[in-house]
């Protein structure tokens, strides 16, 4: 959704879970590690991939 940071994903795909963003954000380093071009860090482009589960081994 538009204004949607990774901590609001990860609170609406892993509710209740305590680690939710911490294991979001080890998903999408891209994100993390890049200068950000928002105002807040965290906040996402409507370009932006954003991995909502594990890759496979």
């Amino acid at each position: 959704m538009p204004g949607d940071t990774l901590a609001d994903i990860a609170a609406r795909l892993m509710p209740g879970e305590d680690d939710a963003l911490e294991r979001l954000s080890s998903w999408n380093l891209h994100l993390l590690y890049r200068r950000s071009p928002t105002e807040l860090p965290g906040e996402l482009l409507g370009t932006d991939i954003v991995y909502v589960e594990a890759p496979l081994p």
